[in-house]
């Protein structure tokens, strides 16, 4: 990143207008947030049929009476919508609770105090566990490893996904990694979908820990924006086909696809990993809310319906992103201070600005009425040695509170840019 313009009176005229910019900003008395990527109330609206579901309907296709206990596998023609997404085989997948990011707990409480198929004993009894993570990366991965004091060890990432001869060698010697954190398609906050050469990399490494999993979020596995929708390969071949059935862990969930606080999220495996996960969940459920795996079944019919569903998704957040894009050019793009993503799908977008300014620009941010997620947050222990990404969620706001935000952003990286170029000049 080299900045435009390098004489100190163009830094000097730049940083006096930056000032300006930014005192106006601050007199204006804003209230904004853009610190998570939730769905906008009108994405909400989109699944508001849900709240009269199923009706005086009780039964599954099956049969099942969906009011009474039991079906710890959940309701088969809700699997049978969400297996093509996800890519795992209906029999092999799981709908459970209303949050993946619930699953993802429990699997590794289960490793911890319980084992895992594989393994030569408690992850509890072991002297150190520690997980991969690329980055920059997902927030609450980082914070589920912290919960549990698991150490977290930084993965570079790259255009094709986490780079595989880093991970090739951390996992190669060390019996203690026992997992990687993924998000394979338009990845948070990078927006990056993982390669064939990735995936197949993944499933083939050889890693010194018997019970190495691949904890694989695939979140946004039908969140796209634009027409060129991505296919990440399946990942439960590749490690099959690398004589590794057991190592991938499938996550995901209908939180951004119909109601977030009221989904249902899915596990997908291999056999012997789904038998461990509901021999392990049957002694804390009876079963799961099956009304609500019903209500989603019959809204959203079938994989075809997902996908209509989704295009009205998109019809709603592209214009935010595409706002996004063309703002952060105009303000930014003759400048040199920051470069930014520009993803195919998925709820972010990631900024990078000179190193050493992160922290500085999001809080000169919060102090205009513009609060950001936290700095450092795409990092594990929020600590980027570089301190310079920011994660841009857009989809929440509307379009007018959106452009005043990313212009607003775009002053404060503008200012932050130019005091430390003047500095260091």
């Amino acid at each position: 990143m080299e900045l435009a313009g390098t004489s100190r009176a163009d830094v000097t005229a730049g940083l006096d207008a930056a000032r300006a910019e930014y005192a106006d900003l601050v007199d204006r008395g804003l209230s904004l947030d853009l610190t998570r990527g939730k769905p906008s109330p009108e994405q909400l609206d989109l699944s508001a049929p849900l709240l009269s579901l199923p009706g005086d309907r009780h039964t599954a296709a099956d049969g099942t009476d969906c009011r009474n206990y039991g079906g710890l596998h959940g309701l088969r023609e809700l699997r049978e919508i969400f297996a093509g997404p996800l890519r795992v085989p209906v029999d092999q997948l799981v709908a459970a609770g209303n949050s993946s990011l619930g699953l993802m707990h429990d699997c590794l409480v289960y490793a911890l105090l319980g084992g895992l198929p594989g393994a030569t004993s408690r992850w509890v009894d072991q002297e150190r566990i520690a997980f991969l993570c690329p980055v920059p990366g997902y927030d609450r991965h980082f914070a589920l490893c912290e919960r549990f004091d698991i150490d977290m060890v930084p993965v570079p990432m790259t255009d094709e996904g986490p780079d595989l001869d880093v991970v090739a060698r951390l996992v190669a010697d060390d019996p203690s990694v026992k997992g990687i954190w993924c998000v394979p398609k338009y990845s948070n906050p990078s927006g990056v979908s993982y390669s064939d050469r990735v995936v197949r990399g993944l499933g083939s490494v050889a890693a010194a820990a018997p019970d190495f999993r691949i904890f694989w979020d695939n979140a946004y596995a039908v969140h796209h924006l634009t027409d060129e929708q991505v296919e990440v390969a399946d990942v439960l071949a590749a490690c099959a086909e690398g004589g590794h059935p057991d190592r991938p862990f499938v996550f995901g969930s209908t939180s951004k696809i119909t109601l977030a606080g009221a989904g249902v999220a899915f596990f997908g495996s291999s056999p012997a990993n789904v038998a461990w996960l509901l021999g392990h969940a049957a002694k804390r459920t009876i079963g799961p809310d099956k009304v609500n795996q019903l209500r989603h079944a019959l809204f959203l019919r079938d994989e075809a319906g997902v996908r209509a569903h989704m295009e009205r998704h998109r019809a709603l957040l592209r214009p935010k992103f595409d706002l996004v894009r063309r703002v952060l050019a105009d303000r930014l793009g003759d400048t040199g201070l920051a470069e930014w993503t520009e993803p195919l799908g998925g709820y972010f977008v990631t900024l990078t600005v000179p190193d050493g300014c992160a922290r500085e620009v999001v809080r000169r941010a919060a102090a205009a009425g513009i609060v950001l997620t936290p700095a450092g947050a795409t990092h594990p222990r929020g600590d980027d040695p570089r301190d310079a990404v920011i994660r841009i969620a857009p989809t929440y706001p509307g379009l007018g509170e959106l452009e005043q935000a990313i212009t607003g952003l775009a002053t404060c990286v503008r200012l932050v840019g130019y005091e430390k170029a003047l500095a260091t000049a």
